[in-house]
């Protein structure tokens, strides 16, 4: 990374130690090692504070690391859409297979558990979605390559655009299904225990 490079010079040319330098800044000697070493990278905060101490743009002192910035933030981005959804498809497949149990052997208090952990998938999905919407990917293609941390190329991209409001459309559809799936095997179980 190039910014390790400029604070190193910069540093240099003004005659500061590692430690004056991060008296000037409020960090450690330690963590100016570690910007210097590339171990690290400054916070937005230090990253001001350095260009004004250095008497430099911010321009000038990230310059050649804004794609590795863009690659860390979709890096990390592309790792909490995989473990949320991991997170979702086991939560999603247990209250499903909780159900019946639950309500066989708790009655009453089994299905209110059971609303309990469904109202907890049911807001985890809302956070899946939210990453989603945040990425803008919404078709099976879109979700794939984001997941693999890749994207689609402009063609593919605007076909996949001219997809989107007939899966919005099969998501209301299969919602519905399995609510009406749901409240139906809800009401044999029910009436099976009354």
């Amino acid at each position: 990374m190039e910014v390790s490079t400029q604070i190193k010079k910069y540093r240099s040319m003004m005659g500061l130690s590692q430690e004056e330098l991060g008296e000037k800044i409020y960090v450690t000697r330690q963590t100016i090692s570690n910007w210097e070493n590339g171990k690290s990278y400054p916070d937005i905060h230090s990253l001001l504070l350095l260009s004004s101490l250095f008497n430099i743009s911010l321009d000038q002192l990230i310059k050649g690391d804004i794609e590795i910035m863009k690659k860390e933030i979709n890096k990390a981005e592309v790792e909490k859409f995989n473990q949320l959804s991991k997170v979702f498809s086991v939560s999603f497949i247990a209250v499903t297979i909780a159900f019946v149990p639950l309500v066989v052997f708790l009655k009453i208090y089994g299905a209110a558990i059971w609303a309990i952990l469904f109202l907890a998938v049911l807001a985890l999905s809302f956070k899946v979605e939210k990453v989603k919407k945040d990425n803008d990917i919404h078709t099976y293609k879109e979700i794939v390559a984001f997941s693999e941390g890749k994207h689609l190329d402009e063609i593919q991209e605007q076909r996949e655009i001219g997809k989107r409001p007939y899966q919005t459309a099969l998501k209301v559809l299969a919602g519905a299904a399995v609510g009406i799936i749901i409240a139906a095997v809800a009401f044999i179980i029910i009436e099976m225990i009354s």
